[in-house]
């Protein structure tokens, strides 16, 4: 008999998200009747300061596990119960599950952004990695690819005291005072092998280019971590420059995988998963 469990997702701006039907497809494979509802911050007036509603309400309503997403994934770990070694670590939560009578944050953007980035650029040049963006999703970014061994990790964001505070965490975590914030982007990218961003610019409800197409170099490789649309015109540029380029949509995928896990307790199939994203990708409008 088929068990059905309720999850959800968090965020601003997300009508357009792929969560629900690469989640509940995945959930059929495994006999499992998963409704999975888009809770979209922006169609409340109070925005971010419905959080902590939200988060009680899915703790009565019996919501077995949540996503998270800009702009609420630090500033939902006050409101949980209990945060992952991982998720302390970025300093961000992405996955909320209910053990028991306990709502736990934990992080999956970080193993789900080194597992695309493997399968996409395998030999990539980690030597002086430049990170745009040092929220959520750019902390995750930055404590995997400093897991995977890059060198140096220069952290631009136009809130400046925030990309301090995410490389004073880094280097308490990781030995070797390898991460260091950038007063401008210029001086991120000065010698950078490879390219980071990591904030809204590119979505669907915040189109335009992060950065000056001229700070870009062939010798580059430029990962996103926008997946919509797919194709932002920060890839465009890149490949227009002849970098090496890593689409959104990987990091998506692989978030997803370990978030699945977490929800179900079962283990996603990567390459239906991907092919699913790819479809829906192909059908959007």
């Amino acid at each position: 008999m088929s068990r059905s469990i309720l999850c959800g997702l968090i965020g601003a701006g997300i009508q357009r998200s792929l969560a629900p039907a690469l989640q509940e497809g995945e959930a059929r494979h495994h006999g499992i009747r998963m409704h999975y509802q888009l809770i979209d911050l922006d169609r409340s007036s109070r925005g971010v300061q419905a959080l902590p509603g939200l988060i009680e309400a899915a703790r009565l309503m019996g919501y077995t596990g949540l996503n998270i997403t800009h702009p609420c994934k630090q500033i939902v770990m006050p409101l949980l119960d209990a945060i992952s070694g991982e998720a302390q670590a970025i300093g961000a939560v992405n996955s909320i599950v209910r053990e028991d009578d306990r709502l736990v944050g934990y992080n999956t953007d970080g193993c789900g952004w080194s597992w695309g980035f493997r399968r996409a650029l395998r030999e990539a040049d980690l030597a002086r990695v430049a990170l745009l963006g040092a929220g959520g999703a750019g902390a995750a970014c930055a404590d995997a690819v400093l897991r995977m061994g890059a060198e140096r990790l220069a952290i631009f964001d136009r809130d400046l005291a925030r990309a301090e505070a995410l490389a004073v965490r880094l280097n308490g975590y990781f030995n070797g005072g390898r991460a260091h914030a950038c007063p401008d982007l210029e001086s991120a990218l000065a010698g950078a092998t490879g390219l980071i961003h990591a904030t809204p610019t590119g979505m669907a409800k915040s189109p335009g280019m992060p950065l000056p197409e001229l700070l870009l170099r062939p010798t580059m490789w430029v990962a996103e971590v926008v997946y919509v649309p797919l194709e932002t015109s920060l890839l465009r540029a890149a490949r227009r420059v002849g970098c090496r380029t890593v689409d959104g949509g990987h990091m998506n995928v692989g978030q997803a995988i370990g978030a699945f896990r977490l929800f179900t307790a079962c283990d996603a199939d990567p390459a239906r998963m991907e092919a699913h994203f790819r479809r829906l990708v192909s059908q959007a409008p």
